[in-house]
């Protein structure tokens, strides 16, 4: 990948971490950062890891080999991609109950979920009459691109996905025994999760896209690619076309929501100050802290230019 220097690196893997274990490599991942241009997201929890990474190939490298020694070398489901800016300011790292918040206690991913579907086979499955596939993303990811057809709980988080199984899956559901379900996400975590859980309340023919989203765009010519619109991902990026490239979309600094080149160019919208989604959640006071913030920015980067021309 010329002229792309960082290496970005999805991965997670449900298995048994002692919490002992989880504080060593905390810390011998932040002495890498010290030490290195390492920045992502990760979080740990007794069920396993989740997240991603970003920094030179050979500093990826070295945390993935130390990664595989404290997952026994079990399969990290990794997915990878390049940039040549830093997608995340820092390394952040989270100890939780969870490594993907669903909350449910009873179910194990690691010892009970659907069968993987690889990008190959993938368009097959979701064409077949007798499939229903579930996007088991938040509501704004599915906004932003999803496959077709699918169908969108329209959660605020994956935790109320479990109350949506309740509410309406059998609803989508002519035959219980015989209907394929097939759940898909950003990098395979969620709809892996999920699968666990439906096997538990005893849906058969359960099946999950192996890499998700991001796996499937990797893998799939453009003539052949179902999905449609752009892939959401939680750095500075905000979403990726077809060829895994920086999107069209930013993020509103007032609410963290993704907005569209069409978003900025409605009334509301004020840079880094509010868009639509958030015209009526902040007050005059935070406007102005807003309003105050964005013109630090805009005096921060032109400063910048100007060291950089000159």
């Amino acid at each position: 990948m010329k002229g792309k220097n960082y290496k970005i690196v999805s991965l997670y893997s449900f298995f048994p971490f002692q919490e002992n274990l989880i504080i060593n490599l905390k810390n011998q991942l932040l002495e890498i950062e010290n030490e290195n241009d390492l920045s992502g997201l990760l979080i740990f929890a007794s069920e396993g890891i989740n997240g991603t990474i970003c920094a030179e190939k050979n500093v990826i490298d070295f945390v993935i080999n130390l990664l595989n020694k404290y997952a026994g070398n079990r399969n990290l489901n990794i997915k990878v991609n390049f940039s040549k800016d830093k997608v995340f300011k820092k390394l952040k790292i989270k100890i939780k109950k969870e490594i993907v918040t669903m909350g449910v206690p009873e179910i194990n991913p690691a010892e009970n979920n659907g069968t993987y579907i690889d990008s190959a086979d993938w368009n097959k499955l979701i064409k077949n009459q007798n499939t229903i596939v579930i996007d088991t993303r938040n509501h704004y990811e599915v906004s932003l691109g999803t496959f077709q057809n699918s169908i969108n709980p329209n959660t605020r988080n994956f935790s109320e996905f479990p109350k949506w199984v309740d509410d309406h899956l059998e609803t989508h559901l002519e035959n219980k025994q015989d209907t394929n379900i097939a759940m898909f996400c950003t990098g395979g975590i969620r709809c892996e999760k999920a699968t666990s859980l439906l096997k538990r309340k005893g849906y058969k023919n359960i099946y999950h896209l192996k890499g998700g989203i991001l796996q499937y765009l990797y893998d799939t010519p453009k003539e052949n690619n179902l999905f449609e619109g752009e892939c959401y991902v939680f750095d500075k990026r905000v979403a990726l076309d077809h060829e895994l490239e920086k999107g069209s979309y930013s993020i509103c600094h007032a609410c963290g929501m993704p907005i569209s080149i069409q978003d900025q160019e409605r009334k509301e919208f004020r840079k880094g100050i509010q868009c639509h989604f958030c015209i009526d959640q902040f007050s005059d006071d935070d406007r102005k802290r807003f309003e105050e913030r964005q013109k630090q920015i805009d005096i921060l980067k032109v400063e910048n230019h100007k060291i950089y021309k000159d």
